[in-house]
């Protein structure tokens, strides 16, 4: 990889760019550009820049507006979104999910239960009913606006859930690239000198587009937000929590979606959650709106690269949906955040990426017909000294990096 000269005379940057550089030549990580290039070959894509043509985020329209990569550096910087290339470029359509990859993607849930709108009426709660809708897997969103920093997407479709009930919906995505100064507001910290960010937010609306309002008793949707990584030994998702009695606030975590995880993969304490991002073991946790402090995130130890999530967790709303893969007697006690690690679905299988995820919802949408409901989601990544860096994940994350890397040391 080559830094090009235009990078060389941004003074501010230059040591934290140059270091970010050999970081992802000696592991053979992509570059933005690359990653650009590679798409273009097989999409559109848009692609966000601030205003010193520095920060990217790319967008594809055809994959629902997703953010595929973003970089702190977009001309020679590491590209830190997920691509899963080898289904990119052989030109097929899998069933049940199609794994493009990307930083920030829109779902809808609930994901199982009798409410479910990924396996059809009557179906068994496996991966072989498992589908994801053709409307947010494979279906294009229309571009409503591009500008240098924003772009806003649409759609229109109806769903069918597992109990029978229709749903006419429109979603609306707009993504914005945000400036450094905003991005430390949001983080509530003053700037870390020698610190190089990237951060973009998607605001994600849902329309009950029918006739019929949403009701509790035959389902409710919910906006659903998941963020593609790429797997590391080093990398390690990291979740804060409100401390206090379970008889008040309800468990720490669920961790049995996918079957129990074994103690060397996760570690719950009073105020923080770890889970391994490996990609070697498909595990799966949630965290409910009693526990939530409506941010997550990652340390990739290896890259030297913190990932922040945020996201609005309206104050004293509890229904979310549960997309737990059974039949399920609470099915308004769902999660507001969830972190998923990619790996085999069965013994010898193949995994379907592999990545990790950090994700986040909006409330069950109790909707009238024409009204709606919101949620946004921002995603920052630093890079820099190590320093600096665990300054923040102590004062966001609550956590060291000392902790999150001794979380499962010797693993």
């Amino acid at each position: 990889m080559h830094l090009k000269s235009g990078l060389l005379t941004y003074c501010l940057w230059v040591g934290v760019f140059l270091w970010t550089a050999s970081a992802a030549q000696a592991s053979q990580v992509s570059t933005f550009d690359e990653d650009v290039a590679f798409l273009r070959a097989h999409t559109e894509i848009i692609v966000l820049s601030d205003a010193s043509d520095t920060a990217g985020v790319a967008l594809a329209p055809a994959w629902q507006g997703r953010v595929m990569s973003s970089a702190v550096d977009h001309h020679s910087g590491r590209g830190f979104g997920w691509i899963n290339r080898e289904l990119i470029a052989s030109g097929k359509v899998a069933p049940h999910i199609n794994a493009f990859g990307g930083e920030d993607r829109l779902w809808l849930g609930p994901e199982g239960g009798q409410f479910s709108i990924y396996f059809a009426q009557g179906a068994p709660f496996d991966y072989d009913h498992w589908f994801v809708p053709q409307a947010l897997d494979t279906k294009p969103f229309r571009t409503v606006l591009k500008e240098r920093d924003r772009a806003v997407f649409e759609a229109s479709f109806a769903l069918t859930n597992h109990s029978g009930t229709r749903f006419q919906v429109t979603v609306q995505r707009e993504v914005n690239l945000l400036d450094p100064a905003a991005a430390w507001k949001d983080l509530g910290l003053s700037s870390a000198k020698h610190v190089a960010l990237v951060a973009y937010e998607s605001k994600n609306t849902l329309v009950n587009a029918g006739q019929q309002p949403w009701k509790k008793e035959t389902g409710l949707l919910s906006i659903w937000i998941l963020g593609m990584f790429a797997p590391s030994p080093g990398a390690t998702i990291v979740v804060p929590i409100k401390s206090g009695p379970e008889s008040v606030l309800g468990a720490r975590v669920t961790s049995d979606y996918f079957g129990a995880i074994p103690p060397q993969r996760l570690k719950v304490t009073e105020r923080t959650v770890f889970l391994k991002g490996d990609g070697k073991f498909r595990s799966k946790i949630g965290i409910s709106p009693r526990r939530s402090l409506g941010r997550l995130g990652s340390y990739d130890a290896d890259h030297h690269v913190l990932t922040i999530v945020q996201f609005n967790l309206p104050e004293g709303v509890n229904e979310y949906v549960n997309s737990l893969w059974k039949i399920q007697q609470d099915p308004y006690g769902g999660d507001a955040a969830n972190a998923y690690n990619d790996g085999p679905p069965a013994p010898g299988a193949k995994p379907i990426g592999p990545f990790f995820e950090v994700e986040s919802s909006s409330p069950a949408a109790m909707l009238e017909p024409g009204k709606s409901i919101e949620h946004t989601h921002r995603t920052i990544h630093l890079t820099g000294p190590e320093g600096e860096l665990d300054s923040i994940a102590r004062a966001v994350l609550g956590a060291s990096l000392a902790e999150i890397r001794s979380a499962f040391s010797g693993t």
